[in-house]
C-alpha cells in the first residue's frame, strides 16, 4: 500500500525532540492523537527515519501491538534488542558482571539482566548505550497510555524518568522520551497528573492530514474521475481524518467502471460515507448486546468523559435515569457499587472500557463515543454531570 510521508512535520519534530537548549524538549514530549489517523505510520515511517538520519538512536515501541503483554515488558524488551545490537555495550555489561570476555558462540552475559531490580537498571543501561555510542537516544512509545494500566508500566515509567534525568545531564549525551495516544484524555494522565512520572511535561495534539494529502489523493486516483482537493475536504472531515476510509473511495473507483466523470465524486462519498456506517452500525450493534446496566454506564462515562465518577450515589441515580427515562425499561437488577463493578469489568473485557492501575476508566477509542453520538445514545440524561472536575489521584 502507498503511503503519504510527511516529510516537514517530521523535520520540523525532529528539531524539536533534539534541541539540546530547549528544555521543554528534554522533559519529554507527549502527542495526542485519533486512532487511525496516521499516527504510527508517521512515528515509523516519517519520524524515526529522520532522527536516525540526524544521528539519534532511536528505540520504536508499540504498546497496542503489544498490549497482550504487560506494557512494562514490551517497553523493557525495546530497550534490551537496541542493547543487544551494540557488541561494546554488551562487552561492557559483561565485564561489569566479572566476565572479562564473552563465551564463544554466544554471549554470556543475556540482557535479561536488564531491567527493573535487575543487576543493570534502565537507567545504568541506558546511559551506557549513549557514552558508548556517542549519540542522542530517543525512545518512542506508541500507545503510552497503556503502561499505567499495571504497577510495572507505571514503574517503568518512573524508571525512564529516571534515567532521563541521568542521561540528560553531563557527561552523557542526552534522552528524549516521545509519547503518543489515541485517546487525549488517557494520555493526558500522565503529565497532568502530580503523582506520575512525567507531571507537567509537555503535551501537544498530533495534526492531522491536510490538503497536502487530499492532494497527493487525488493524484492516486484515475485522471477521468477529476477529484479536487476542495472537493474532499468535506468529507475527509466528516471521516475523522482516517486515510483508510479515504482509500476505500479509491478502492470503490477501481473497481467499478461505470461511473463518469459527473458522477466519480459520488462513488467516491458512498464508499467512505458506506465505511463510516458500517462500523457505526457494528459498533451500536455491540452496544444493543448489553446489559441495561451495561449500556447505561457505557453511555454516562462516554457523555461525562473527564467528570465520570462512577459509584458516587448521584452516578448511580444517573444509571437509574438513563434506563428508565430514556430506554423505558425498569430497573430490575439492583444497581449499586457491586454491579456497577460488574459492568465495568464486562464492558472492559468486551473492549469498550480501558482502566489505568488507579481505577481511573475512560473509553477505549473516540470512536466508541462517535457510534454513541450518531445513535442518540448520548442524551441530557447521560450529560448529568454528578461533581465538576476532577482532582488527580
Amino acid at each position: 500500500m502507498a503511503i503519504f510521508h510527511r516529510t516537514a512535520l517530521a523535520q520540523e519534530l525532529a528539531t524539536h525532540i533534539l534541541d539540546v537548549d530547549m528544555a521543554p524538549a528534554s522533559s519529554g514530549l507527549f502527542l495526542g492523537a485519533r486512532r487511525r489517523t496516521g499516527k504510527s505510520t508517521f512515528l515509523q515511517q516519517d519520524l524515526c527515519p529522520e532522527l536516525k538520519r540526524r544521528g539519534a538512536i532511536v528505540i520504536y515501541t508499540d504498546l497496542w501491538e503489544g498490549r497482550d503483554q504487560d506494557p512494562g515488558d514490551v517497553i523493557i524488551e525495546a530497550i534490551r534488542e537496541e542493547l543487544a545490537r551494540h557488541d561494546g555495550v554488551v562487552l561492557r555489561f559483561a565485564r561489569a558482571a566479572g566476565m572479562e570476555r564473552l563465551q564463544m558462540g554466544g554471549v554470556s552475559f543475556t540482557m535479561d539482566r536488564v531491567g527493573l531490580g535487575r543487576q543493570v537498571s534502565l537507567a545504568k543501561a541506558l546511559a551506557t548505550l549513549s557514552d558508548e555510542c556517542g549519540r542522542l537516544i530517543v525512545l518512542i512509545v506508541d500507545e503510552a497510555q497503556h503502561a499505567i494500566t499495571t504497577e510495572k508500566g507505571s514503574n517503568v515509567l518512573y524508571a525512564l524518568k529516571a534515567a532521563r534525568d541521568k542521561l540528560n545531564m553531563g557527561p552523557h549525551h542526552g534522552l528524549r522520551i516521545v509519547a503518543t495516544g489515541s485517546n487525549r484524555d488517557k494520555l493526558a494522565m500522565l503529565v497532568e497528573w502530580k503523582d506520575q512520572a512525567f507531571f507537567c511535561a509537555p503535551m501537544k495534539e498530533f495534526p492531522p492530514l491536510g490538503a497536502d494529502y487530499l492532494d497527493w489523493l487525488c493524484d492516486r486516483a484515475p485522471a477521468s474521475a477529476a477529484l479536487t482537493v476542495e472537493g474532499l475536504s468535506s468529507l475527509f472531515q466528516r471521516s475523522g481524518y482516517r486515510p483508510e476510509w479515504m482509500q476505500s473511495g479509491l478502492n470503490a473507483l477501481a473497481a467499478c467502471c461505470d461511473w463518469t466523470a459527473e458522477d466519480a465524486i459520488a462513488v467516491f462519498t458512498e464508499a467512505v460515507e458506506s465505511r463510516a456506517r458500517s462500523r457505526i452500525d457494528n459498533l451500536l450493534d455491540l452496544v444493543g448486546l448489553l446489559s441495561p446496566l451495561q449500556s447505561a454506564v457505557l453511555r454516562v462515562l462516554a457523555a461525562q468523559g473527564r467528570h465520570f465518577v462512577p459509584f458516587w450515589t448521584r452516578t448511580m441515580e444517573t444509571y437509574r435515569l438513563v434506563i428508565e427515562l430514556d430506554d423505558g425499561n425498569q430497573t430490575t437488577e439492583p444497581i449499586n457499587l457491586q454491579t456497577v463493578q460488574d459492568a465495568l469489568e464486562a464492558l472492559k473485557e468486551k473492549g469498550f472500557l480501558w482502566r489505568s492501575a488507579y481505577g481511573v476508566y475512560a473509553l477505549e477509542e473516540f470512536g466508541i463515543r462517535e457510534a454513541l453520538e450518531e445513535g442518540g445514545m448520548l442524551t441530557e440524561s447521560t450529560r448529568r454531570v454528578t461533581r465538576v472536575g476532577r482532582q488527580a489521584a
